[in-house]
């Protein structure tokens, strides 16, 4: 048997002749959907698949194919004869251009084998000497295939040894997904030992010594992996010592390095390459001249097996000395390497004379973390979910470590300035801007991985969404997250009613959720409020806060949103949350009171107009039905039913009325916070119910006249007797006017169901007469309560739960300090799903 080994990432060419098997070999060894024939290609062109006129047109599409294929990451099979060595360069082009290894099989058989094989194909019709002519060109291909650019070849001579041959795949060195840390990442040693010994001792590690007191290695006792992002050499007063030190915990599996620039260049001198000593190389020759031989050698053997970069932590986290731009990560070429140990530059020399590079991390868009150094920085600072740790030790400033996935910086300072540096250090902020958005980033169809699932966006729900982000909404720096869609409870079967608490449990009793709160439903319009301490520029930029609708818009607009703000503030600063959450901003959920404070406009359009309507004229139709009856007509009928709908137009009034109140400025407005959704640092999702509504308490109880409380009851499911009285409180709370109630998990809105799954965050139980305002005034009658019985909920709840989702996931990347654009995609996404065609009525 033998075994083909060939990376779970590559483009394999079949090579051969044609009988030799390699359409049968395909089938044997990989999936339909990864081998591209070069006859299925012409038949598809062509409608023939041995029209060999349609070959440059069909290996165009196949080349296309395969690109597509690569670059979406999947291994791709290449069924041709490929004998020709232009057929065969063409491939590895398309290799070379993916970033991925180009992996030849080839496949000899007899000539007479081949030619009999051929013979039995009733489509195939060219005589032997084209056998022959394959045979001779093949011999000519193998000992070019390494040259041509193959990085393996594999030949199986013969039909047995092709029908024993294994197909193993092989994961690429870079790829270490499987190692989940905890990790401390290194920046730039360069030589000085010392610091490294301290930072190692500061993080917990603990060092081991040879004989002659020499640090080889380290360990952590809580299991820690050190990551090294290269450049342990030159400049320094010690590189042997870095290398020994590092080489001996890499060693002992303890750490993990990549390459530096700095190592290559030091390992093409050991090589005896014609190296300029410059850039601190001589200093590392004469430390290292000191050095045994044996231990030089183990260093150029050191340096010649680090790997250019690596994916780990399940893909979540990329280590390369010089960074890695989305498109290279997980790869293998010269181009990936070159990348990885100097980045990009544009060609240009600054003042210095030294290479200008190109700011790679100001357009990085990855969902991967990349940790680089390379380009020291004063102080480290994150720039689109990556980050320098080089802080220019060697120069006179510190060495850090970044703790993954806590993503701390622990720093210590150089002992002194080893090398003076030929620039000045430039923070890495001064070359970007991290809060710039790109149309990019928003438009066209998006699939988008939240974590808690995806979700792809349509174009044209992204387009309506632009038009409203864009004309109307704040600054996308404040517009961090927006409430989602609410679901309502399941159709209710008891008589007179559309929805029923009876069902709301029922909903959570099926999700597994065995305790619940019921809060007061506030009539009015919702208001997202992002409060900051002191008007600071913050993460938000200048302002002391913003106060939005739920769908980004300001909500009153200057001067009032300030005005609402100042007492918000107020009100948290004699509850003192500040000191008590640590933080300098709180976002807030809230219901803004009466309806009519927002809503007044449309209040008069939609309702009050059908109202009106009905009062003018129902009274006129009494009028005229009396006078029929008196002349003999028998409408009795008749006019009981409107007698109805005039009865049930005056609750329709009443209802809409309830939530019409005075208003001037400020005076006559209430807020209703139900939720603290997030301070700095920190998203407060998983904090059960009880204790965002015991925050909400106090802020009432500071501010009763611009606070209003949220009345609420704790019910446990099982319990029968807790049901009924949530159940007898709600029909009280809709009889006086109240809207109705929602049922929430107790455990809080990021709370998930036995399978992991999230829950919705509230299921909405809305009153009887509250619905007469959404679905009319006689949407008692039984006939149409009939048939509202039948609306369909499914993809309400489903959008509720996205736009849930994709909320939390905006909360969780704002708490992490990720770049504006990886925050906004997601709260544009929220909007885009307003544009879903739902029933607005559910």
């Amino acid at each position: 048997m033998t075994v083909v080994e060939i990376p779970e990432l590559a483009l394999v060419a079949l090579v051969g002749v044609s009988g030799s098997g390699k359409t049968t070999f395909a089938r044997r060894h990989f999936a339909p959907t990864q081998v591209l024939s070069s006859d299925a290609f012409r038949a598809m062109v062509a409608d023939d698949e041995n029209d060999q006129s349609a070959s440059a047109t069909a290996f165009d599409v196949l080349h296309y194919v395969a690109g597509k294929r690569l670059r979406g990451g999947r291994l791709t099979v290449v069924d041709a004869t490929n004998l020709q060595p232009h057929a065969r360069q063409a491939l590895v082009k398309v290799a070379r251009d993916h970033d991925v290894l180009p992996v030849a099989i080839v496949l000899d058989v007899p000539e007479a084998v081949a030619w009999e094989r051929t013979e039995a194909r009733t489509d195939r019709t060219f005589d032997r000497r084209v056998i022959t002519r394959m045979q001779r060109d093949l011999r000519q291909s193998l000992g070019r295939l390494a040259r041509e650019g193959f990085r393996k070849v594999y030949v199986l001579r013969g039909v047995d040894e092709i029908d024993a041959a294994e197909i193993r795949y092989e994961k690429l060195f870079n790829d270490r997904r499987e190692l989940t840390g905890p990790f401390d990442i290194i920046g730039d040693v360069h030589g000085c030992r010392a610091e490294l010994e301290t930072l190692l001792v500061r993080l917990g590690w603990t060092l081991r010594t040879d004989a002659d007191g020499r640090p080889v290695g380290a360990v952590h006792p809580e299991g820690r992996t050190a990551v090294f992002v290269g450049d342990l050499v030159d400049r320094g007063p010690d590189s042997p010592g870095v290398l020994r030190l590092v080489m001996g915990m890499v060693a002992a599996g303890t750490a993990i390095c990549v390459p530096g620039n700095h190592e290559q260049k030091l390992l093409r001198r050991l090589r005896g390459r014609d190296v300029k000593l410059t850039h601190g190389l001589a200093e590392t020759v004469a430390q290292l001249d000191a050095e045994d031989p044996a231990f030089v050698a183990g260093v150029a053997a050191f340096i010649d097996g680090l790997v250019s970069h690596y994916v780990l932590d399940g893909g979540r986290l990329v280590v390369a000395h010089a960074g890695l731009k989305e498109e290279y990560q997980g790869r293998a070429s010269g181009r990936v390497r070159s990348f990885a140990l100097y980045g990009e530059t544009t060609g240009e020399t600054d003042e210095y004379g030294l290479p200008v590079r190109y700011p790679w991390a100001r357009d990085y868009r990855g969902s991967a973390m990349v940790v680089y150094g390379h380009t020291p920085t004063p102080v480290p600072e994150w720039v689109n979910n990556t980050i320098c740790i080089d802080t220019g030790c060697v120069f006179g400033g510190a060495l850090t470590a970044l703790r993954y996935p806590d993503r701390e910086l622990v720093s210590v300072p150089a002992e002194k300035e080893h090398y003076p540096p030929v620039r000045p250090l430039v923070p890495t902020g001064s070359q970007r801007t991290d809060d710039t958005l790109e149309l990019t980033d928003v438009t066209g169809r998006r699939h988008v991985d939240y974590g808690y699932g995806k979700v792809t966006v349509p174009a044209e729900n992204s387009a309506a969404a632009l038009e409203v982000m864009s004309r109307f909404a704040v600054d996308p720096r404040w517009l961090v997250w927006l409430p989602p869609t609410m679901a309502p409870c399941s159709t209710s079967t008891v008589p007179g009613y559309l929805e029923h608490p009876a069902e709301a449990f029922a909903d959570f009793r099926a999700a597994g959720v065995d305790r619940v709160v019921c809060e007061e439903k506030h009539m009015g319009s919702r208001a997202v409020v992002l409060v900051r301490r002191e008007p600071d520029a913050g993460p938000f930029g200048p302002g002391g806060g913003v106060v939005y609708t739920r769908t980004g818009r300001p909500f009153f607009g200057d001067p009032l949103d300030g005005q609402l703000l100042d007492r918000v503030r107020r009100a948290v600063d004699v509850t003192g949350l500040w000191a008590e959450l640590d933080t300098d901003w709180l976002l807030l959920d809230c219901e803004l009171l009466p309806w009519s404070a927002k809503a007044g406009g449309l209040i008069r359009s939609r309702y009050a107009s059908v109202g009106a309507a009905g009062r003018h004229v129902l009274p006129a139709v009494d009028q005229v039905l009396a006078s029929a009856g008196r002349r003999g007509l028998d409408v009795a009928a008749l006019r009981d039913r409107m007698a109805r709908r005039a009865a049930d137009v005056a609750r329709y009034s009443a209802a809409y009325r309830r939530y019409v109140g005075p208003t001037d400025g400020l005076a006559g407005v209430t807020l209703a916070p139900f939720a603290v959704l997030a301070g700095a640092g920190r998203s407060y999702a998983d904090r059960d119910h009880g204790w965002h509504l015991a925050l909400a308490d106090r802020l009432c109880a500071v501010d009763p006249e611009l606070f209003t409380p949220t009345r609420r009851l704790v019910v446990e499911l099982a319990d029968g007797t807790a049901v009924a009285a949530a159940t007898d409180w709600w029909l009280a709370l809709t009889a006086d006017g109240g809207e109705g109630m929602v049922v929430k998990p107790y455990a809080g809105p990021g709370a998930v169901n036995a399978k992991g799954r999230l829950l919705q965050p509230g299921i909405k139980c809305r009153g009887r007469e509250y619905l007469r305002i959404i679905y009319g005034p006689e949407y008692t009658e039984p006939a149409q309560l009939a048939a509202l019985r039948k609306r369909s909920l499914g993809r309400k709840r489903g959008l509720a739960l996205t736009e849930h989702g994709l909320g939390l996931a905006a909360l969780d990347r704002l708490a992490e300090g990720a770049p504006l654009w990886r925050r906004h995609e997601l709260v544009f996404a929220i909007l885009a799903s307003e544009s879903e065609p739902v029933d607005p009525r559910l």
